[in-house]
């Protein structure tokens, strides 16, 4: 409760937290738009492959062209203006910056910059959840040990959810289950890029469609964003993936507790203690009543001896269920970039991350959308190709799946039936993949199967 006095404070002394953006896409626009208004910090660079398009976007939340145009890092950190450029490496290697946030959505990239910018001494706020998955804990680690921050990025629901759970815990409350609400069906997994708009209202409304990368939102409906999401809270945070992964159970905000218990306790639940999302479809497409498509929840349980807390969930009408022996707590949106300035924030003046993976405890495996040919180039999050299923990470490594995230630009060695997961051994990789290489040694380090 104490970051708009630091960044006050930091603002007095002519010293803002420093920042540069890699991505100005849809979020990363979010973030700049209040960034500008945000005192004590500054945007130093903003690294886009396309110079242009991201004049475009700062242009489109009101910056001003007289703020983004310094030459340099150096200049924008002499002038206070804002240094627009494609080369994300020199930015990293630049001196004066405190905080790299990444959003470019592509793991490979996300991890390369990731390594490199904790190399270069300055925290990461990782927006690129996708990278993340496939080997945040250890980059968490590399970044402790150089004495940075690596952190989850505030406003997208991950690192909320994490808040969630780190609050239900300190409280003394033990933790049923945590995730978000979202708009699903079973048919949905089978989306498309081409098909995506079809199945998009009612979950995002865009007006402007050329304004978003059908296939990334598309990762969004195939249930593959869920599956990305759920698992970074679960690296996070301890929670485990149930062993089918995700069931989606349609339910309102007002009926957490009762949906998201265990199924031995008349929930849903193959256990308690899991990451899940609740779907703001019933299975014959209607539309649940006062859903939680765009929000958070934590469900949590009173302790066996503690009738008292119990009947204090019934008295405060903490969303109870029948029994009263859990209760729910829901936050009803989530403002997506707008608040990403917290975790840069709590990085540079805290020196503490909103969210990061500590244990390898879920996976998101690729899975195939339909039959799948040898020969065939996989096209990774949002294709055609795969969806991303949550599972337990001791199921991921005894059966070899491949993580989501390099399913992408590699092609299959075997045929894959629709519904089956893709398996390393499917798929023929470069022996000196160094992303590969890293995944390999987070499965190493952080086998749960050792614990």
């Amino acid at each position: 409760m104490n970051l708009y006095r630091l960044l006050r404070e930091r603002q007095e002394a002519g010293r803002p937290v420093t920042v540069a953006l890699i991505g100005a896409g849809k979020y990363g626009t979010m973030f700049l738009a209040q960034a500008r208004t945000t005192p004590g910090m500054q945007i130093v660079a903003v690294v886009d492959l396309d110079v242009t398009r991201a004049a475009r976007q700062l242009a489109s939340c009101h910056w001003l062209a007289e703020q983004v145009a310094a030459r340099s890092c150096e200049d924008a950190l002499r002038t206070g203006r804002t240094y627009l450029t494609d080369d994300a490496d020199a930015v990293i290697r630049a001196g004066g910056i405190e905080v790299i946030i990444e959003a470019t959505g592509d793991p490979r990239t996300g991890i390369r910059l990731a390594l490199a910018a904790i190399a270069a001494g300055k925290h990461v706020v990782m927006v690129n959840v996708e990278a993340d998955v496939v080997a945040g804990p250890l980059l968490a680690r590399k970044a402790a040990q150089a004495g940075v921050v690596y952190s989850l990025a505030y406003g997208d629901q991950p690192a909320i959810v994490c808040e969630h759970v780190d609050w239900a815990r300190a409280c003394g409350f033990q933790v049923v289950a945590a995730g978000k609400g979202t708009r699903y069906l079973p048919r949905f997994h089978q989306s498309t890029p081409d098909t995506v708009f079809d199945n998009l209202p009612g979950l995002i409304e865009i007006e402007d469609r050329s304004s978003i990368n059908p296939k990334m939102f598309n990762s969004f409906v195939d249930g593959t964003k869920s599956a990305i999401e759920m698992t970074a809270i679960a690296n996070a945070t301890g929670l485990k993936a149930q062993t089918e992964g995700l069931v989606f159970p349609p339910a309102s905000r007002f009926e957490l507790a009762d949906v998201l218990r265990p199924r031995d306790a008349g929930g849903s639940l193959e256990f308690s203690g899991v990451t899940e999302c609740v779907s703001s479809l019933t299975r014959d497409g209607s539309s649940v009543p006062h859903n939680l498509a765009h929000g958070t929840f934590v469900v949590v349980e009173a302790a066996e001896d503690s009738a008292y807390t119990r009947e204090c969930f019934r008295e405060y009408h903490m969303l109870p269920d029948a029994s009263g022996r859990y209760a729910a707590l829901y936050r009803p949106i989530h403002f997506s970039g707008l608040e990403l300035g917290i975790s840069a924030a709590w990085a540079a003046l805290l020196k503490q991350p909103t969210g990061a993976p500590t244990c390898f405890s879920a996976d998101v495996a690729a899975t195939a959308k339909r039959d799948l040919k040898i020969g065939e180039a996989l096209d990774g999050e949002g294709g055609y190709c795969v969806w991303g299923r949550q599972i337990p990470a001791e199921i991921s490594l005894d059966e070899g799946y491949l993580p989501l995230g390099l399913a992408h630009q590699v092609r299959l060695v075997r045929d894959v039936p629709m519904g089956a997961g893709v398996r390393w051994d499917d798929v023929a990789f470069a022996p000196d993949d160094p992303v590969v290489t890293l995944r390999r040694e987070m499965e190493v380090v952080f086998d749960p199967r050792r614990t």
